[in-house]
């Protein structure tokens, strides 16, 4: 379960692309339903259900990736600050992927095998990724969160990127275009913390 995905990613986005063009279209929500969810439903692609199933499970890794920054001792008060607003930010974006899925009919879990396989274009960590953060303590723990964020942020950036490409969802592409805009400012950051420890 440890080898690179990257094939797999890039079947995913292949078959992403070819099916494009048709659009899994929602009926129109009734009265009775909110305009969030109206707007999710009214216009949606495979791009913005590749989008939602492969972001899913990105978020929650980086949200595991925080708690374990936060449960250690003597941590570096502005990687505890950044830990923790990754944290409060991608929390609710799961929850917004996940009711899309729903309102979609589409299953949450269609990227099967996705946790777990790190060192791909999307930038999830590996089992070993993630226990090296876990068993990591004080400055060395700083580091390897930084170091380890980084490439997850920039796997999410690029996901992110496809999601403005290729999908439809107006709603999908906001969240999209936040999550570029958010993400690569946290890369900055994460940068000038590393060069500070």
């Amino acid at each position: 379960m440890l080898k690179p995905r990257t094939f797999f990613y890039a079947a995913v986005t292949l078959a992403a692309a070819l099916t494009l063009s048709s659009c899994a279209g929602g009926s129109p929500a009734s009265d009775s339903t909110s305009p969030s969810a109206s707007q999710a439903t009214a216009t949606f692609n495979s791009g913005d259900v590749t989008f939602a199933q492969m972001m899913i499970p990105h978020h929650e890794q980086a949200v595991q990736m925080s708690d374990d920054l936060l449960a250690k001792d003597s941590i570096n008060e502005s990687v505890i600050d950044l830990a923790t607003e990754i944290k409060v930010a991608q929390e609710p974006e799961i929850t917004q992927l996940k009711d899309w899925l729903t309102a979609w009919g589409e299953d949450e879990n269609g990227m099967p095998g996705m946790s777990g396989m790190g060192g791909g274009a999307d930038g999830m960590m590996s089992d070993d990724d993630m226990m090296a953060l876990q068993d990591a303590s004080r400055v060395e723990a700083s580091t390897l969160f930084l170091e380890q964020m980084t490439v997850h942020h920039e796997g999410a950036v690029a996901m992110a990127q496809l999601e403005l490409d290729d999908g439809e969802n107006a709603e999908a592409q906001a969240m999209a275009a936040d999550i570029v805009k958010t993400q690569t400012a946290e890369i900055a950051v994460m940068a000038e913390l590393l060069a500070s420890l």
